[in-house]
């Protein structure tokens, strides 16, 4: 009531005018000096102004006559959410802690072991971690939904599904150099640039192998435009074999190439290179430095890349021919041809 209005008044101030210059305006609060208003006598010995309802006359006694002051500790606010009450703990990371995921991965398993935690009480986690997982949420889907368009779009191409098929396990294959690098080098997975990265790498892939196994259905055509085969039928073991080798051969170079391009034009941004070209061509001084806050940002996406590039490399010259080879030797077994060239072979 008036005592709490009176107190309040005293240590926060009531707003008494608007002050307006340059057509700005400017409240001006009134409210006790900071020697006072920390001041417990001060603040409790103020007059408190009432009438007196016996006798009608306006009196003034010291705050201290109806009011007993005790120190005790509270919340400065209490915050609601879907009716329930909440408690944030806020937290910045420590100095030398660049991954917030890790350490949060300690403070729940640090949690587990707390087993006095009341039944009505629940734990979650927000903040960067939430955002986090929203974002690691929607670039999984990108990334799948990714996948499933360029799926049907090689289908269309091939007019086939197992050679989309090998693409896409390339794909998945290639995410063995992705995490193995991580872990070897004990790099961070940032969510965000780390996922980028795979996405990037997942193009790279799907279009060396689809220059690879387009280039061998070509030779694959010629083989048989050259040995007088139908277009419906299936080369020899013997010539298939020796196709996709040539095929593989024809191909390696490029491969090698779009490999080694890439990985080099990302080194400088996995580690953070940095070159000053307006000093350097105003002052022939390029102030050269390694770090930043740039490597902290497109570093993880660089690394990704450059790890998953050297499996893929691989996957491309040596997995996706010996792939293509078995499919089509189990698509003669199926149709019985390769029982037929075995028997005339014999």
């Amino acid at each position: 009531g008036q005592v709490g209005q009176q107190l309040r008044a005293a240590i926060f101030g009531n707003k008494a005018c608007i002050y307006k210059k340059d057509g700005e305006d400017y409240d001006i609060y009134v409210r006790f000096n900071k020697e006072d208003r920390y001041n417990k006598s001060a603040v409790f010995n103020q007059k408190i102004t009432f009438r007196d309802p016996a006798t009608g006359k306006i009196k003034e006694i010291p705050v201290s006559a109806v009011a007993k002051q005790t120190n005790s500790s509270g919340f400065s606010a209490i915050k609601h959410k879907d009716v329930k009450r909440v408690v944030t703990v806020y937290s910045a990371l420590s100095p030398g802690e660049t991954d917030a995921g890790a350490v949060v991965a300690k403070i729940q398993n640090s949690m587990k072991n707390f087993r006095n935690l009341p039944q009505n009480i629940n734990i979650d986690y927000t903040g960067q971690i939430e955002e986090q997982n929203k974002q690691m949420t929607f670039l999984v889907g990108a990334f799948f939904t990714g996948l499933m368009l360029i799926f049907f779009i090689l289908i269309f191409q091939f007019n086939s599904v197992s050679k989309p098929g090998i693409i896409m396990l390339a794909i998945f294959l290639s995410l063995i150099g992705v995490f193995g690098g991580l872990v070897i080098t004990g790099a961070p997975f940032v969510i965000m640039m780390t996922m980028v990265g795979i996405i990037s790498l997942a193009g790279i892939v799907v279009n060396n192998g689809v220059v690879l196994l387009d280039y061998t259905e070509l030779l694959i055509d010629r083989r048989k435009l050259q040995d007088g085969i139908s277009k419906t039928a299936y080369l020899p073991l013997e010539s298939l074999y020796e196709t996709v080798v040539k095929a593989g051969k024809a191909r390696l170079r490029p491969v090698l190439l779009t490999a080694i391009t890439t990985i080099l034009g990302l080194i400088p941004l996995a580690i953070g290179l940095n070159i000053n070209f307006f000093t350097l061509f105003s002052e022939f001084n390029a102030n050269i430095y390694m770090g930043g806050d740039n490597v902290v940002f497109w570093g993880p996406l660089a690394k990704t890349v450059i790890y998953g590039l050297f499996i893929a490399t691989f996957l491309t010259l040596i997995v996706v021919p010996i792939l293509f080879f078995l499919v089509t030797k189990f698509k003669m077994r199926i149709k019985g041809q390769l029982k037929t060239q075995i028997q005339s072979t014999t």
